[in-house]
């Protein structure tokens, strides 16, 4: 059987130039090569059964859907 180590393949994958710059002098402040800091997502996202963090749309936040009640009001009451 072999190794974890020796059974390691390569991936690929594309980003935004900037966003791979700016993530890669995050992960350096924290000691980890990109390579790392991709093996622990992808580790903590096995261990979780799915995404390691919550995604939403920020149009369905409470702070926008009160705003867009208010605009709603507004526009009922001055038509």
């Amino acid at each position: 059987m072999l190794s974890p180590e020796k059974s390691k393949i390569s991936i690929s994958v594309k980003v935004n130039s900037e966003d791979k710059n700016r993530v890669t002098k995050i992960f350096n402040g924290l000691g980890l090569n990109l390579s790392t800091a991709i093996n622990i997502f992808i580790k903590k996202s096995i261990a979780e059964g799915g995404l390691p963090f919550e995604v939403r749309d920020p149009f369905y936040s409470e702070e926008n859907q009160n705003e867009r009640l208010l605009i709603i009001a507004c526009k009922t009451h001055y038509n």
